[in-house]
């Protein structure tokens, strides 16, 4: 219940309470102005006798209903009996002055909450009606056949209206009682979304969690095969190199397998640094993703002389941190193919965030290649298009290649837009 809603329901409660009492006093007042009971007869000591016991009558139900908050506003036989007894006191002292009508019209206040059941209720509207028509028609006891007449007609105009006034109350209560059921009803919906939505959270929290660990798990397969198929390889030759040597007499093949053995190392040595630079992404550390991918492609261009440009469309979103590695990691790979296969004179980088999902496209104007011919690891030793295309899945993503021979290579990543909410 709102606040707004207990300040109405106090200030009805006070109607109730105190209602009655203004109600008798108007009686009084009205009763006393016309002289009818001044004149110190049986009828003035009658009247004053029945008001008091109007007003000891009023003080017992208040004091009732203070012990028992709450039980004066139920409808109960204790609520009923008060009722039938202000209404017996009403009747008669509206007999000795018609201005007590307005004592009795507290009936029409209180009968929904005094008296248990509907028809009883009306019951006690009807009697209340009585005594009010008998009063407008010029009070009781009648004199002609004319004030019975007109009695008849004002007890069916003030019961019909009563009635009328009660079954809309009911109604509005009932809306009432509706709306509130309503209420809970979807108090208790949105606490158990809110809860789904929790669950929902935690489920993707540990996800994440899972799909981290299984990329710890992609990482260090591909990294064991990348070191046997660079470093491994290139101490193996080495090794062969420096052997002829030892076994060779000729100074001059000496030198030359010395030269061999010597790129050799230097090819490991740079296998090795770019495994180390893959492994953790280091760009990322300090920048959001797009200001990465930027000085990711400007040092490209400086190191290859290439033509490189970076462009950001839509909104860019501070993206989770492995979605935001992946990307990195698969436009390092698209640019080291690029450096060793392409030829290209100019290349284009894009990141692209759309609604629900991010693009990164990496596009060059080299010599370009059939797909269908290349095997899933490139014959540089590099991880390839299928270590992209499997970091992109890994996080729920897709990989795409268009290439032909002279008409260039685009690589078009796609991952799920996940935002970094801590």
């Amino acid at each position: 219940m709102t606040t707004t809603d207990r300040r109405i329901d106090r200030r009805w409660e006070q109607l109730h309470i105190w209602g009655p009492y203004g109600l008798l006093g108007i009686s009084v007042v009205l009763a006393v102005a016309s002289t009818g009971l001044m004149d110190r007869s049986a009828k003035w000591y009658a009247g004053w006798t029945l008001v008091a016991a109007a007003v000891a009558l009023q003080l017992w139900w208040h004091g009732t209903r203070s012990r028992q908050p709450g039980r004066g506003r139920t409808p109960s036989r204790a609520g009923a009996a008060y009722y039938a007894v202000r209404w017996a006191l009403a009747f008669v002292l509206s007999w000795l002055n018609p201005f007590f009508a307005f004592y009795a019209a507290s009936g029409y206040m209180d009968a929904d909450e005094l008296i248990p059941g509907i028809w009883r209720q009306r019951l006690g509207l009807f009697a209340s009606a009585v005594i009010v028509a008998g009063a407008q028609a010029g009070g009781l006891p009648f004199g002609s056949g004319v004030q019975w007449i007109l009695f008849a007609a004002l007890l069916v105009a003030n019961s019909g209206l009563q009635m009328v006034v009660a079954h809309l109350t009911q109604q509005e209560a009932q809306r009432s009682r509706e709306r509130t059921e309503t209420i809970t009803e979807l108090e208790r919906t949105n606490a158990a979304l809110q809860q789904a939505l929790d669950e929902n959270a935690a489920l993707h929290a540990q996800l994440l969690v899972q799909a981290r660990e299984a990329g710890v798990a992609d990482e260090r397969r591909r990294l064991a095969a990348e070191i046997h198929d660079t470093i491994a390889q290139g101490l193996t030759g080495i090794i062969a190199q420096l052997q002829v040597v030892a076994n060779t007499p000729d100074p001059e093949a000496a030198r030359v397998h010395l030269g061999r053995a010597s790129e050799l190392a230097r090819q490991s040595l740079r296998e090795a640094r770019r495994s180390v630079h893959n492994l953790a992404p280091v760009a990322l550390e300090h920048d959001g993703l797009p200001e990465a991918l930027k000085k990711t492609v400007a040092d490209w261009a400086r190191r290859t002389g290439v033509r490189a440009d970076f462009t950001l469309t839509g909104t860019a979103e501070h993206l989770h941190e492995e979605i935001s590695a992946t990307l990195l990691r698969i436009a390092q790979e698209a640019l080291s193919n690029a450096s060793r296969h392409a030829r290209a004179a100019r290349l284009g980088v894009t990141l692209s965030f759309m609604g629900d999902e991010v693009t990164l496209d990496v596009r060059d104007d080299g010599r370009g290649f059939d797909p269908a011919a290349v095997p899933g690891r490139t014959g540089n030793g590099g991880f390839g298009l299928d270590g992209m295309r499997a970091r992109a899945e890994r996080v729920a993503g897709s990989l795409t290649l268009e290439s032909e021979p002279g008409r260039g290579t685009a690589v078009s990543a796609r991952v799920p837009l996940v935002r970094d909410d801590r």
